[in-house]
């Protein structure tokens, strides 16, 4: 073979190992992903880990598209999008993302991952039986609201105003969050101030406003956007001096005082099996929800010492994992 012809054929192969990857690409199932952009808490390598259990991998025999950019209010057309786009199954990670996917579609599979009752939310009809396009995993974020405030409230017993952020862009969550607070407030003799945030911006000016009001600590919802700004949450606490409560362990983690709620870790692999699953055929009427059992009291040492805290020793007998 001559010199000329050796570089067509190179050149050619070139050209062609491309289109052969994107043909490929094309003949896989693809999974539609309503979430946050980019990759926090390790929560990506617990989905993959569950979509493994099932024999799917990335880029091998699964494509997995996000369509969500984190705005609350473009959810819906998000949703529209991979129900134009015929996705083998649609993930929803967040409360109001699974709201937007149900309206887009009663036809393509979807798989939620909530902090809500999902039949309060009103996503299934029952927990066992789903009977419908829906199925998923469901959190104990909203019920553990009231173990949170009572919690808060034994380490920093001089706290009776007490501040609540929730984000405003998503009430499905906020609104029932609100209510189990405000019974146990009322059994605590606990006075409750509300704020939301839902910009970088207003989370500042959420802590500003804490100042003012004097309120002796802070409860923040869990709430996509709330928790992936746990880093800057955790900064401004410190900086402000306000003793903390989040649902997430990924707050303390950094640098925050505590953290109380269901395992990130554990629903996300649970929805990647069920992703799985339902791409080998399983239906999401006969998928039972699952819920997150495993829950995380997580405590910060280091924030505690700088926040000028102590914890009582039946609260750090009662710790999952203590930060030093």
């Amino acid at each position: 073979m001559n010199r000329r012809a050796f570089i067509t054929l190179l050149g050619g192969a070139a050209v062609s190992w491309p289109a052969v990857a994107r043909a490929q690409q094309s003949t896989m199932p693809v999974i539609g992903m309503l979430t946050l952009p980019g990759a926090f808490f390790g929560r990506w390598s617990a989905f993959h880990a569950g979509l493994g259990e099932t024999g799917y991998q990335e880029g091998r025999n699964v494509v997995i598209e996000s369509k969500w950019n984190g705005q609350y209010d473009r959810l819906p057309a998000a949703a529209a999008d991979l129900v134009g786009r015929h996705v083998a199954v649609i993930v929803a990670t967040n409360t109001p993302g699974a709201l937007a996917a149900k309206s887009a579609t009663s036809i393509l599979p979807i798989v939620f991952n909530v902090g809500v009752d999902p039949i309060e939310a009103g996503l299934v009809s029952t927990l066992n039986r789903p009977g419908s396009n829906l199925t998923g995993v469901s959190t104990l974020n909203v019920e553990l609201a009231s173990k949170q405030l009572e919690m808060l409230h034994e380490v920093i017993p001089a706290a009776t105003d007490i501040a609540i952020l929730t984000n405003p862009s998503s009430p499905a969550f906020a609104e029932p969050l609100l209510k189990h607070l405000d019974t146990a407030a009322r059994t605590l003799e606990l006075k409750l101030h509300m704020l939301q945030a839902s910009t970088d911006s207003e989370v500042e000016q959420a802590f500003v406003s804490i100042i003012q009001l004097r309120a002796g600590a802070l409860v923040i919802a869990s709430d996509p956007f709330l928790n992936s700004r746990s880093e800057r949450l955790a900064a401004f606490a410190l900086r402000y001096g306000v003793p903390t409560m989040h649902q997430i362990r990924e707050f303390p983690a950094a640098g925050g005082l505590m953290g109380y709620g269901s395992s990130i870790s554990d629903s996300y692999r649970l929805v990647g099996a069920y992703a799985g699953r339902i791409l080998k055929g399983a239906k999401p009427s006969d998928l039972p929800v699952e819920q997150v059992t495993r829950i995380e009291l997580v405590l910060n040492l280091n924030a505690a010492k700088a926040l000028g805290v102590s914890f009582p020793p039946s609260v750090l007998a009662r710790a999952d994992e203590v930060i030093e």
